[in-house]
């Protein structure tokens, strides 16, 4: 079998960037192409043009094309045409893309085309309470009903969409994976009151939240830090640093106890997060979060959000704690109640790498992909 995806990110030096869909798109092709599986990685919107193998993965580089009119329409044009030559010459038996931008609209390919969502922008413009453009709409929702089969992370997000969209097609559910042998609770001394979030510094992660919600942890107990780590972004809403709100936001206390550590390489993120002593991350907006699969495969007892997703990857009092982080005084509770308690944090830990290992695992949802495929390419 030789699947083929098309992404605009993944985990590669040569790749410009990569976020939780490039890490789940990662873990998942390594796992198959494990399995005997053959898998070639298209990345549209890069700087270069190139192909090349590693580790028995062909990947196809796609620079981003200019087009005087039409763009958006003559460059998915240019990506089919590119994508239908190798589906012929590598024999490839079906394509997997993302939700996101419906990038696979108005295209005709020469096999079945899956879609996985990972939440497109009108499923993300739901969850924010911001409009979004017309045009965006149209290319998700002709991407969607064109395609072959549809697959979601997550039932929430199945749901969510299937609503938005008006979508009459069954959608398959398989949940993004971790590599729980890479992120494993090694040894590391947990640094005593200490706060992680981890993830790009943006409104719909609960960054603004955070701060208010860490002004309260502090008027308890004043010793304790967060370190937040993650480029800032531009606030959507009032076009300003969401760095820069989040400081407004904080009291004068808070302030001093607050680390802000932009860039980190990937492979340094194990140890930030094993010298945590809780994590925190109150998101308002995701489909199925990889870095709350990576926090719990490294035995952290998280406090999160309680929207949607979070029941299908949290187990509220066992794994950690889930909270509206809109409710400032009772998720700063929850942080105190882990911080006071460190015996209660390892073992909620614990059983939250239970849960990844038994649910999240790249063993276990590799299987799930293969026998999905396999039900595809075989139609």
């Amino acid at each position: 079998m030789h699947l083929g995806f098309l992404t605009p990110e993944y985990p590669h030096p040569r790749v410009l960037s990569s976020a939780g869909i490039g890490t789940s798109i990662g873990n998942m092709t390594d796992a198959l192409a494990a399995e005997g599986v053959t898998v070639s990685i298209f990345v549209y919107g890069q700087k270069e043009d190139a192909v090349f193998t590693e580790n028995g993965i062909k990947f196809h580089l796609i620079r981003q094309r200019k087009f005087r009119l039409a763009g958006w329409f003559l460059y998915r044009k240019f990506l089919q045409n590119y994508l239908n030559n190798f589906i012929v010459v590598d024999k490839i038996e079906a394509i997997e893309a993302p939700d996101w931008t419906g990038i696979t609209a108005f295209m005709k390919l020469r096999c079945p085309l899956v879609i996985r969502m990972n939440g497109s922008d009108a499923y993300f413009c739901k969850l924010e309470g911001r409009p979004q453009k017309k045009k965006n709409f149209w290319f998700e929702k002709e991407a969607l009903k064109d395609a072959d089969r549809l697959l979601s992370v997550s039932e929430f997000t199945a749901k969510q969409t299937a609503e938005i969209f008006k979508l009459k097609k069954n959608i398959s559910v398989i949940p993004n994976s971790v590599d729980t042998e890479y992120f494993n609770p090694y040894s590391k001394d947990i640094v005593p009151d200490t706060l992680l979030y981890f993830g790009s510094l943006i409104r719909k992660k609960g960054v603004l939240e955070l701060a208010q919600i860490f002004n309260i942890v502090v008027e308890q107990k004043p010793e304790v830090k967060l370190l937040l780590l993650g480029k800032d972004v531009n606030d959507i809403f009032e076009n300003k640093s969401t760095l820069e709100l989040f400081q407004q936001k904080l009291s004068p206390e808070a302030k001093g106890q607050v680390q802000h550590i932009p860039g980190v390489a990937y492979e340094r993120i194990r140890e930030y997060i094993a010298s945590a002593a809780v994590v925190v991350l109150p998101s308002f907006a995701e489909a199925l979060p990889m870095t709350w699969l990576e926090a719990m495969a490294m035995e952290k007892a998280l406090v999160t959000s309680n929207i949607g997703w979070a029941k299908e990857v949290m187990i509220y009092g066992e794994t950690g704690y889930t909270e509206d982080p809109t409710n400032h005084f009772a998720y700063a509770e929850k942080i105190l109640r882990l911080l006071q308690a460190p015996e209660r944090a390892q073992q909620m830990g614990k059983a939250a790498r239970e849960q990844v290992v038994k649910k999240f695992s790249t063993e276990v949802i590799v299987q799930r992909n293969n026998k999905f495929y396999k039900g595809v390419v075989g139609k």
